[in-house]
């Protein structure tokens, strides 16, 4: 697992069955130097680069780090944003959501198309507020978690407004609703799977559902094996086991989901 460790302002790797991580960007102190990060909220790998892609806030930038032994100090990508969330499709297209829009880029260039939202913030199907995070499948169709609008929205390639497929009904624990949802994913079925983080559990939402099922969580905020504390991200393995960012329990959990 690679994981954004934002309080620490470091980028830490844990191997399966290990009991301590491995900084592998980051890790000296607060700061903008190109050997810092500033509470750091994302990070993918690039493999085709054997690289990490990292959201740097603070510094209002998106950050390269080669994963080779020895590096110490990142690389600028893109400046100047506000980046939230990132996505990378199989063409290698770069995705930055910042306020208020999905941001699309070639690496290597600073210069970006708009491809979800970018029309201020707002609750229209035009509009997003505060997108979180995005998924990107094959068809370049992009999913983001519209954390404000408690909804997630799909926008199709070219598409001039978003389409809701989870939520939109008001912030609430109902479900047919989320309230602030955060980390998302979906599967070859078109399945959506969400952190819907104030209600402290992970929601599956089949495709063209009115409502989604809790998979894990919503037993109340807490500490315990079953219960979450303002969880923010998701992601799955190759076998399909589900791995949930427990953030204010200062965590990551591994469930087994059939």
């Amino acid at each position: 697992m690679v994981i954004a460790d934002w309080g620490n302002h470091r980028i830490i790797q844990w191997k399966k069955g290990v009991t301590n991580g491995q900084v592998v960007a980051g890790g000296n102190g607060q700061g903008n130097r190109l050997d810092q990060l500033n509470r750091p909220n994302d990070v993918l790998i690039d493999k085709e680069t054997d690289s990490l892609i990292i959201c740097d806030p603070e510094n209002e930038r998106v950050v390269r780090w080669a994963r080779r032994s020895g590096t110490t100090e990142g690389e600028i990508l893109i400046d100047n944003i506000d980046c939230w969330g990132l996505a990378m499709d199989d063409q290698r297209y770069l995705y930055i959501c910042d306020a208020d829009r999905v941001t699309q880029y070639q690496i290597g260039d600073n210069n970006g198309t708009v491809v979800a939202g970018g029309n201020d913030r707002g609750t229209g199907l035009n509009q997003l507020n505060a997108p979180t995070h995005i998924f990107v499948d094959r068809q370049q169709t992009v999913y983001v978690s519209d954390y404000w609008n408690h909804r997630v929205m799909k926008w199709n390639k070219g598409a001039k407004e978003g389409i809701v497929i989870a939520g939109g009904q008001g912030c609430g624990n109902a479900p047919t609703q989320l309230c602030h949802p955060n980390g998302l994913f979906i599967d070859t079925l078109g399945t959506l799977y969400v952190v819907d983080s104030a209600n402290n559990r992970v929601m599956r939402w089949p495709k063209g559902a009115q409502q989604g099922i809790v998979i894990v969580g919503g037993n109340d905020q807490g500490s315990g094996a079953n219960q979450f504390f303002n969880p923010n991200g998701l992601s799955f393995d190759r076998y399909g086991n589900l791995y949930v960012v427990d953030r204010t329990n200062n965590r990551v959990q591994h469930f087994s989901i059939e």
